[in-house]
């Protein structure tokens, strides 16, 4: 936000002759900037809407006042992209470069068509190896779910919590081994903090001050491990796309959807609000489900 803020107003500042304040910024000089964005630099429409929320907010907080008479701003045109997914022999070949926890991070990602986030905010209390369920609290949108705990997991995983809870354990002994808890929860439980149900299922390998309460705790893994360990799986293995740990997710649902699941449950799965989000891997799909012999195919072609 800061960036589109310093932006838009570096832009100003070039067709007005005088100072910027942000008594004189209105919503012509927004309007301005964003036909700017889409017409001179070609952004996409969310990147623009990046743009323009920045600037809601910056009117909103630091202007004091509310944008108005937007309808007519050119906006950026919109594109469907279909997302990347991984076939089945790329999936093997890719696991067999996954090592450690992030290895196991990133198997569960794709077993649960979770959101990296979501998977490194679980704790232990998130699995439920009789139901082969997964609790995904407090997802995209502040929403719990459910999704597939997946089956082939379920060892690595038992191993992977007795190691967190002697680690727990430890920390216990040095005087730590409490963890954060969301919204209110520790006055209304103050013991849960310490109990084992709520211990992070992927806790950082290194203790670090909490910056609201100034206790020292052992936070949940970052994002940027299993990213990093995507990245060296990707460069090991033969699969030459523009891939991310987040492909593993749309890959979970392309599977789902060949398999003959229910659109509709793939959508809970996922934690889509809408239906039409999910659609689009039906589009995925089509020639994967079907393939159709290319017409070069049926001549006989000398190499």
């Amino acid at each position: 936000y800061l960036f589109w803020v310093r932006s838009f107003i570096a832009f100003c500042r070039k067709d007005e002759s005088c100072d910027i304040t942000t008594e004189s910024l209105t919503s012509h000089n927004v309007k301005q900037f964003l036909a700017h964005l889409a017409i001179k630099k070609h952004v996409s429409a969310s990147t623009q809407n990046q743009a323009f929320n920045a600037l809601l907010t910056f009117f909103r907080n630091v202007c004091n006042t509310d944008l108005t008479d937007m309808k007519d701003a050119v906006r950026a045109r919109t594109s469907v992209k279909l997302p990347v997914v991984f076939s089945i022999n790329e999936l093997k070949e890719l696991f067999n470069y996954a090592e450690g926890t992030n290895g196991l991070i990133l198997k569960l990602i794709y077993g649960g068509g979770l959101r990296i986030s979501e998977c490194c905010r679980l704790r232990l209390k998130d699995l439920d190896f009789d139901q082969q369920l997964i609790y995904v609290r407090e997802g995209k949108g502040g929403k719990d779910r459910t999704t597939l705990l997946p089956a082939s997991l379920h060892d690595q995983l038992k191993l992977h919590k007795q190691k967190v809870l002697r680690t727990h354990e430890k920390d216990l002994r040095a005087g730590f081994g409490s963890v954060w808890l969301p919204h209110s929860l520790s006055r209304k439980y103050p013991d849960a903090a310490t109990s084992h149900a709520w211990q992070w299922l992927f806790p950082s390998a290194n203790l670090s001050r909490d910056p609201e309460s100034g206790k020292v705790r052992r936070h949940h893994i970052s994002p940027s491990a299993p990213q990093r360990a995507m990245k060296s799986m990707l460069k090991k293995s033969s699969i030459y796309k523009h891939a991310s740990v987040h492909t593993l997710r749309h890959s979970f649902s392309t599977q789902l959807l060949l398999s003959g699941v229910d659109l509709r449950q793939i959508q809970e799965n996922l934690g889509h609000t809408k239906v039409e989000k999910t659609i689009i891997y039906n589009h995925v799909i089509n020639n994967m489900r079907n393939p159709v012999s290319s017409p070069l195919d049926m001549i006989d072609v000398q190499p």
